[in-house]
This record gives structure tokens, sequence and C-alpha cells, in this order.
């Protein structure tokens, strides 16, 4: 992902102001796309790099070199992975899921821990109670491990190679999780925030020797692999008020022709659609230029330097 700052120009000049938040993204779950329903590109092929999942699956990455796999109306899987029953179960909900291996490296099985990434719509608030839920089932034949887990990190992850994340679940399924053939089962709890967290990374976080495992026979697979669906994170009344910092926008000092750089928008690698984490510096904007009506704006973007001139150009118009 890009990040583009905008900086922006202030002279004190009549300006009529509209704008808002889009309605969909006001909402108690700070997890953008909760249910893999919208994508980058479509869907169609099989993914045999973190990077491929990353491309396709919108506001969600891979933090390694490992993939998981997306599935849903076009996509169309591999006949030596669909005969071991890959894409045989329907989503919790809506039209798509994602599946990742959590277990078998032991086994020598390729990719044997894959994690999903997300950056959440707002930073993590320390102090504050959280909810956590995910629903998850399993291929037919999988193993039946604990582990599943929520890490929440103050910073994106993103390695090249397909090892084990040895990060700290702040909530994680203790016992092992058997799912009914055909159904779904919530893996869910609740944590304290100790740090200001912008991304969550679901997955198994432990290797297969502090693993608990059921089905070690000969009628299930070496692996175990499960398909996530309806992540949810929410704040647990009551609600903490956000911390304030000195360099703040709501805390900046307005003059004539002040540079003011926003910190925080986001957009997807090689787009110009702003991230949802991104509304949280514009709300402040927005309520900035409603105290200060007669305020005009200067919008300037740029990207990194990746990328041939004309086109970045491009893409920082677009992006402003």
């Amino acid at each position: 992902m890009r990040k583009t700052y905008l900086f922006l120009l202030f002279a004190v000049l009549s300006f009529p102001l509209a704008a808002q938040v889009p309605a969909d993204e006001v909402t108690d779950n700070i997890v953008p796309n909760p249910g893999f329903e919208r994508f980058s590109s479509n869907p169609i092929g099989w993914f045999y790099k973190g990077e491929h999942f990353t491309k396709v699956m919108k506001y969600w990455s891979s933090p390694t070199g490992a993939s998981p796999d997306v599935f849903g109306p076009k996509v169309r899987v591999p006949a030596s992975w669909a005969e071991k029953d890959f894409g045989k179960e329907t989503p919790h909900n809506g039209g798509a899921m994602v599946g990742i291996t959590v277990y078998g490296c032991v086994d020598g099985k390729p990719h044997c821990r894959e994690y999903v990434q997300a950056q959440l719509a707002e930073p993590l608030v320390v102090g504050q109670d959280y909810y956590v839920e995910m629903w998850v089932n399993q291929l037919p034949r999988s193993l039946d491990v604990n582990n599943l887990g929520f890490h929440f990190s103050p910073t994106k992850v993103d390695i090249t190679t397909d090892e084990l994340l040895p990060l700290p679940p702040q909530v994680r399924s203790e016992e092992i999780v058997e799912v009914a053939k055909g159904r779904w089962q919530r893996v869910s709890g609740t944590f304290t925030a100790e740090a200001e967290a912008e991304y969550l990374l679901i997955g198994n976080f432990f290797d297969d020797d502090h693993t608990r495992v059921a089905g070690m026979d000969d009628e299930h697979l070496k692996y175990a692999y499960y398909y996530l669906d309806d992540v949810l994170v929410k704040k647990i009344p009551p609600i903490l008020p956000v911390p304030v910092k000195p360099d703040d926008l709501t805390k900046i000092e307005l003059e004539e022709g002040k540079i003011v750089r926003l910190k925080h928008l986001y957009f997807e690698f090689d787009k110009y659609e702003l991230h949802p984490r991104s509304y949280v510096e514009l709300r402040k904007l927005v309520s900035l230029m409603k105290a200060n009506p007669s305020m005009v704006i200067q919008v300037n973007g740029h990207t990194d330097n990746k990328g041939a001139d004309n086109y970045n150009m491009y893409l920082s118009r677009k992006r402003a």
C-alpha cells in the first residue's frame, strides 16, 4: 500500500463546505471488508504467493510469502486441490470467504502457516476493552487444532518468506476447534488494548509442537486448513475518549499560507481510492473547516518514487 501525504495551503478567503464520510464506513466494526466480499481485482485462478492474495483481496494482505486463498463465484480451484474438496463449503454470509493453513509444518506441508492482515479503520485506544470474533469452517478432511488467534500490531508486518509469525495473540482459541461439516463456528474473545495498534493479523502464531491437534489418522490430511468469514472488532462500553496528541490536526494554529501535512491518509497500492483508515483524519479536517468557514485550501499530493514520473504525477493528481 502506498501512503500519500496531502499538503494543505490555507488562505483566509470565503469557502463553501460540502463534505461527508460515506455512510457505509460509519460502523461499530473497525475491520474493513470484514466478510471478504470486496475485491481489488477479479479473483480468477489460484494463489501460490502471498502477493497474489494481497493484489486481489481489498483492504487485506498476506503478511508473509505464504498464500491465503480466496473462494468465491469466479474462483477456479485446480483439479489437484479440488480433489481434496477445497472450496466445496459455502461462505458464512455473502458469496466469498478466505482459507488459511494453520498446522502441518512437521509433515512438510508447503506454506504450513498462512495469515491474513488488515489495517483497521481506526487505531486501538489504550485501555479500551474490545470484543473480537470471526466465523470459521474447515476443509472436510482437515485436522482439528486450537490456537486460532488474533494479533494486533502497531506496524504492518511484511516479510517475503513463508515462516511462522511468533507474535503474541491478544485472543485465541484455547480449545481445539472442530466444526461439523456444513456448519460454521464462532471464535471470539475480549481483550484490553495495551498499544495503539493499527493492524489485525489472523492465524496460528504457535509452532506445531505447541499446538493441540486432533484427527491424526489415515482418514485425515496431514495439515489443518480453516475457512474464515465475517471478522468483527468493536469497542465494549464504556467508550474511552481518544487521546489527542500535541501534533494532532485539531491542535494546529491556522496561518495564511501555512502548510499542513495530513499524516494518516492511505491508499491501496497503485490506486487512488482512500483506505477507510483515512476517514479518521478527514473527519478532523472537516471539523477544522467547519470551524473556519472562510478558509480556502489548496490540496497537493505525491506518491513514492516507484514507477514512471508521468504515471506518478497522474496518480498524485487523482489522489489529491
